[in-house]
């Protein structure tokens, strides 16, 4: 039997059914919970997913980048002008 770290609920965890660094949630409170320890069992909270902020970070970037042609697409078609 282990313990979730962020509101001390007992969660049942066969100890043959899990790894080192498996992820789990908390019946009770719902946290994402990661295997920490085997013999026994320890849990403690799951880091955030970093992989959701980093295609954030690149969807941006992205965006960005196209503003940055549009920009650049224009002043092109200026100079046709005043050429």
């Amino acid at each position: 039997m282990a313990t979730c770290p962020e509101c001390d609920a007992e969660i049942e965890v066969d100890e043959f059914d899990v790894d080192k660094g498996d992820q789990l949630s908390c019946p009770e409170c719902g946290s994402n919970l990661e295997v920490t320890g085997l013999s026994p069992i320890e849990l403690d909270l799951a880091p955030e997913d970093d992989e959701e902020e980093e295609s954030d970070d690149l969807d941006d970037d992205l965006e960005d980048g196209d503003e940055d042609e549009d920009e650049d697409d224009e002043d092109e078609e200026d100079k046709d002008w005043e050429e």
